[in-house]
């Protein structure tokens, strides 16, 4: 019985030194870094990707909470959705998004960043939280592993991240729309991205992230809070922090003046607990 007490603070230990690890600190996080390859596109080309299968899974999987916090019904996934979405990826796997236009490939990269960490977290039922879910005992996380291949490349989500979305587009919106399965991430949209519609859901990420309390707060004693989103990728958001509480201000509907006046210490924190519902 004490063996077993052991060994549960021990992997409590784990678990918590994984997330500092991760991204618990400033520059922590992987750097925007093109990957050549992928910087190509055919602006003539006019042709959509169908996203039907993962607007399905999502509206029938994805649960809008009464918090604010989308989560997915993980333990509830039928047989048949999870062979959709193995569908849905070989797809968008067996396709070049070289050869469509950027439109097109910025909802192509978005959908499958997300509908990958959904399956990652599919393959692992037993475990609360995504830290936990890579592959070999010392693996922080699933980012590193290559999950599949297009075009020839072997891919791993951070390469998707930041080795294509990042470096290609520049958007600092695109970190509203990437979603790593934990409470304390961006919602996962319940809509699938487009090429219609990519604009309007990135405002909306941003807008709503922002403006919930897992992106900005003062706790009760005054002081802001912040995601450590905002800390992992500062550069992405602005070039100090001042200019991000400004960029916060600007964006939120109820605290844009006490943002604006605040000169205390900055607090940043993130929940790694599972998006599951």
């Amino acid at each position: 019985m004490q063996r077993v007490k052991v060994m549960g603070v021990l992997l409590q230990l784990m678990v918590a030194l994984a997330a500092l690890l991760s991204m618990g600190a400033a520059g922590a996080a992987p750097k925007a870094d093109l990957w050549d390859f992928w910087n190509a596109s055919d602006e003539s080309n006019a042709r959509s990707i169908d996203h039907g299968r993962w607007q399905s899974f999502l509206d029938d999987n994805l649960r809008v909470g009464s918090d604010g916090i989308n989560r997915v019904a993980y333990q509830a996934v039928s047989g048949r959705h999870r062979a959709e979405l193995g569908d849905y990826l070989d797809s968008l796997s067996s396709l070049d998004p070289r050869t469509y236009n950027r439109a097109e490939q910025f909802a192509y990269w978005i959908n499958l960043y997300n509908a990958l960490t959904v399956e990652v977290v599919l393959r692992h039922p037993k475990k609360g939280s995504i830290l936990r879910m890579g592959k070999g005992w010392f693996s922080i996380g699933p980012w590193n592993d290559p999950l599949l291949t297009i075009a020839g490349q072997p891919l791993t989500l951070n390469d998707i991240e930041h080795r294509v979305l990042r470096p290609i587009w520049r958007d600092r919106r695109i970190h509203y729309a990437v979603n790593c399965a934990s409470i304390g991430c961006p919602n996962l949209a319940k809509t699938a991205y487009t090429s219609s519609n990519v604009e309007t859901l990135l405002d909306a990420g941003e807008a709503a992230y922002i403006n919930h309390p897992r992106g900005a707060r003062f706790d009760d004693r005054g002081r802001l809070q912040l995601s450590e989103l905002y800390k992992w990728y500062a550069g992405d958001f602005a070039e100090d922090e001042p200019a991000l509480v400004r960029y916060l201000a600007e964006h939120h509907a109820t605290m844009a003046s006490e943002l604006i006046t605040y000169t205390g210490r900055i607090r940043y924190d993130y929940d790694w607990a599972l998006n599951g519902s």
